[in-house]
């Protein structure tokens, strides 16, 4: 079985590995150890766990799992680690649907079923305890032996592989996946009770009550990346509307993280992206709660996405994914849909500042054709599968551009709805995706690669800011506009919310706040 996986389940490893050390005189012999180290690795980790009761189920359980693992490596570059393992469990059944395609099936088939049923036909003899234990004795000192001596030999290769190339071992199937479930398991494990640490206890905001109070609308874009943003430079139109608006667009933004589950906790806390972990985002209080804290502004978090990953879970929240006033377009629902009802809700919060957060759909992949209207199919031909290796760059990117047209009408949209308040409110619009996307550049698709060995297309985002003429007198908005090519990231998020709402707290940073920098 340990042979039988490293030959079929390991395509992008050693496609990742001759990459590195082609085929030739030098290497040849290292390659083959290679072979022979992972599948002496994988014999050992079943010997440790293979029983009379275990044996069939777990090799079982292993070639089914292994066969989407080498589905989604082979096609989409992407890394079974534990931050994706706690994408997968938050995926709904609504983005997994999109992910479903006939190869992903036949993967399935071929490298999954048909070999779990002969695992589960294949007799196995088994023999007294005794002897049993004693094989397994043996096995596992061999194995090891065999390990080690392999590493001795080959031990330049090896060390230039282990400090050199070290994303090299996170595309093996199975090992490295059987190893991001335990790590998983040991960080939900060690988390402990979920206690939720309050900050900005402090929180307030001094009211004049002659002042005009703030209505800011907050967009959590979706897989955006900068540089198809024409008004980045991109060699197409995806901002014919946005470039009308009296916008600050910021190019040279970055994310916290390159999947939604981690970016999002990320980009409302307080801790920054090197201090970021799971744990304390789970277990502090976001900026939402800080706000919150000053009784005077009214928070609302309207998700066409998955959900808010844990932010909005003490503040007013609206999923719009399900909802019936969702607007739908050939079946699809659309981001547009979120901005029903919000006229009523502002009229409702007389006296109090409003925060409103909306989380787009925007350009999830890979059913980027799925995302906008007909209507908005501008650039063509389009990729109409979610087997995008099968698609062309240019189908590719065009649906993905066509997406993000959509998203700029969106993002227009809310800036009317904003003006239409203009004499109630000072309003502010803040744009800002939570990671960027892979189309396909060195054949890595998608998102979510470890944030050290992602491309810049995964973390660099689209970002930008409208404010009302009323809004731009209490803030210096020119100079604001002045470094809008100034380098930025998310980390900045947490204290500029603040800072447009003049809250006045102890975390609160004011050189972190884009606003006054």
């Amino acid at each position: 079985m340990s042979t039988f996986l490293v030959l079929f389940y390991n395509y992008t490893f050693y496609k990742n590995v001759f990459e590195i050390y082609p085929i030739n005189a030098e290497n040849f012999a290292f390659l083959i150890s290679s072979f022979i180290f992972i599948a002496a690795l994988t014999s050992l980790v079943f010997t440790l766990f293979s029983s009379r009761y275990t044996t069939k189920g777990i090799l079982i359980v292993v070639v089914l799992v292994s066969s989407l693992t080498a589905y989604f490596m082979n096609t989409y570059q992407v890394v079974i680690d534990a931050s994706m393992i706690r994408n997968m469990l938050q995926t709904d059944m609504h983005e997994s649907l999109d992910l479903l395609t006939i190869k992903e099936a036949a993967y399935f088939i071929v490298l999954g079923l048909i070999p779990a049923f002969v695992i589960y036909k294949t007799k196995i003899d088994y023999r007294s305890v005794k002897t049993e234990l004693l094989a397994k004795l043996k096995m596992i000192v061999g194995v090891i032996v065999l390990l080690l001596s392999i590493v001795y030999i080959f031990m330049t290769h090896y060390t230039s592989f282990l400090s050199e190339h070290k994303p090299l071992r996170y595309s093996t199937n199975p090992t490295y996946w059987i190893y991001s479930i335990g790590k998983y398991i040991e960080l939900s494990a060690t988390a402990g009770e979920i206690i939720v640490e309050p900050i900005g206890l402090d929180a307030k905001i001094d009211v004049n009550e002659t002042q005009q109070r703030k209505l800011v609308i907050m967009v959590v874009g979706e897989a955006a990346r900068a540089d198809h943003f024409s008004l980045n430079g991109y060699k197409n139109e995806t901002n014919p509307l946005l470039k009308q608006e009296n916008i600050i667009n910021f190019s040279n933004m970055y994310s916290c993280g390159t999947s939604t589950a981690h970016s999002v906790p990320c980009m409302f806390s307080v801790y920054d992206r090197n201090d970021f972990t799971y744990k304390k985002g789970i277990t502090t209080q976001s900026v939402l709660d800080v706000i919150k804290t000053t009784n005077e502004v009214s928070i609302l978090w309207r998700d066409n996405n998955s959900d808010s990953k844990g932010v909005a879970l003490r503040v007013p929240f609206e999923d719009y994914k399900g909802h019936l006033n969702t607007i739908r377009i050939d079946g699809e629902q659309r981001d547009i849909g979120m901005l029903v009802g919000l006229d009523e809700y502002i009229k409702k919060q007389e006296g109090k500042d409003i925060l409103i957060v909306l989380h787009q759909m925007g350009n999830h992949g890979p059913a980027y054709y799925k995302r906008y209207a007909k209507d908005f199919e501008t650039f063509t031909p389009v990729c109409e599968t979610s087997q995008l290796e099968q698609c062309s760059k240019e189908e590719i990117n065009n649906a993905y551009d066509n997406a993000i047209l959509y998203t700029d009408y969106f993002l227009t949209e809310v800036i009317s709805l904003l003006k239409e308040h203009n004499s109630d409110y000072k309003t502010a619009m803040i744009y800002m995706s939570d990671h960027g996307e892979s189309l396909g550049e060195n054949g890595i698709y998608l998102h979510g690669l470890p944030y050290f060995m992602a491309p810049d297309a995964q973390k660099h985002i689209g970002a930008l800011m409208w404010f009302s003429p009323k809004m731009r007198e209490e803030f210096d908005i020119d100079a604001l506009a002045s470094r809008e090519a100034k380098a930025y990231s998310q980390d900045n998020l947490f204290h500029t919310l603040l800072g447009i709402f003049k809250v006045q707290t102890e975390v609160y940073q004011s050189d972190k706040d884009m606003l006054l920098e």
